[in-house]
């Protein structure tokens, strides 16, 4: 008959352990429950009794739990089933979880330390009969369980032997201790929200050259030949300030003259009011001339064509401080090649006022 309520209770327990997930490390506190069947020392003279137990308990890591529970039971005399015998009491209980990473179910093997209290009728050859004992002793747990995680609640199949150092036992008065057999199935049900497990951050990505641009400037770190490049500056793929140069088409002189046409006009307070929409821009105000006549007779004239594109902008609200010159270039600085002879050398392209970019 015992045997066969210990291996009804192990493999029930078992069955249910076996469909639940993996034990998973939860630092939450959790309350047991647990319901079984207490085999009794056969020296006690009792029956086997059904037992019950709660607890309170939580896990110190991913493989140690500690318990405290209290325990009932009620079993009855062999001889006279009128008498009462019972039995509670409390114990710490150390579980050693073997877990493995993907398993559904994880054995453990427990050892546990407590107090039990017996309370015992028996009987006296007097009117006083039956006579009570009550008495309390230090008791010992050994033993080995299954436990398994179904999600909101876990489950724990367990087999265990309780030394009960009990030596004042008046149906058994030769008996210093008993051994009982604890087997039983019981719930874990955690206190407290789920915790959240926590993210691992990104791994870090290398950053290399070709993903950095210290100076702003759109060329990467390994292409930039200029790391110093300033704000406002145009920059060509080498990462180098290149020049640039703003022609004012249309800004161009009849032949031999440094004045203003009207329709150049219209152009340079174009060109200023760009100058003051941009107020970091710098440039050099540039004049030309076409290939005909002398170096040092073109020379002047371009220096005279630049100064009269660089009165009408600072006189049109574009700060001086902005302007570099007035420059001239004479007919160093063609834009179309001509021959020199009169009058093929007459190029109005090359009769022209140009703003060079600085920065």
């Amino acid at each position: 008959m015992n045997k066969k309520l210990l291996c009804a209770a192990l493999l029930g327990g078992l069955s249910i352990a076996q469909v639940a997930s993996a034990q998973d490390f939860d630092d939450r506190w959790y309350i047991t429950g647990a319901a079984g069947m207490n085999i009794q020392d056969n020296d006690r003279g009792t029956r086997n009794a059904p037992f019950g137990a709660i607890g309170l308990g939580k896990f110190l890591n991913k493989n140690w739990s500690l318990d405290g529970e209290l325990n009932y039971q009620n079993p009855k005399f062999d001889d006279n089933q009128d008498a009462n015998w019972s039995q509670y009491g409390i114990s710490l209980d150390l579980r050693r979880h073997f877990v493995t990473d993907g398993r559904n179910w994880n054995p453990y093997i427990l050892m546990g330390l407590g107090y039990q209290r017996s309370e015992e009728e028996y009987l006296l050859p007097s009117v006083l009969s039956p006579g009570n004992r009550k008495d309390g002793n230090l008791a010992a747990k050994v033993g080995v369980g299954i436990q398994g995680d179904l999600g909101r609640v876990g489950i724990r199949t367990e087999l265990a032997y309780r030394a009960d150092f009990d030596d004042s036992s008046v149906a058994a008065p030769k008996e210093d201790w008993f051994g009982d057999v604890l087997a039983s199935v019981g719930i874990v049900i955690p206190l407290g929200p789920e915790p959240v497990a926590a993210v691992a951050p990104p791994p870090a990505v290398e950053v290399g050259c070709a993903d950095k641009d210290d100076d702003g400037d759109g060329v990467n770190n390994c292409d930039d030949k200029c790391p110093g490049s300033q704000a406002g500056q145009t920059i060509g793929p080498d990462g180098c300030a290149v020049p640039v140069t703003i022609d004012l088409k249309g800004v161009n002189f009849d032949f031999d003259k440094a004045t203003l046409r009207p329709d150049a006009v219209s152009i340079l307070n174009e060109a200023a009011e760009i100058l003051k929409r941009y107020p970091d821009l710098k440039v050099e105000v540039a004049g030309h001339t076409d290939l005909c006549g002398k170096d040092e007779y073109n020379q002047k004239l371009s220096e005279r064509r630049a100064k009269a594109a660089y009165d009408y902008l600072t006189s049109n609200g574009v700060d001086a401080g902005r302007l570099t010159g007035p420059v001239g270039y004479g007919e160093s600085r063609p834009l179309e090649s001509t021959p020199q002879t009169f009058p093929a050398c007459k190029s109005e392209k090359n009769r022209r006022t140009e703003l060079n970019v600085q920065n």
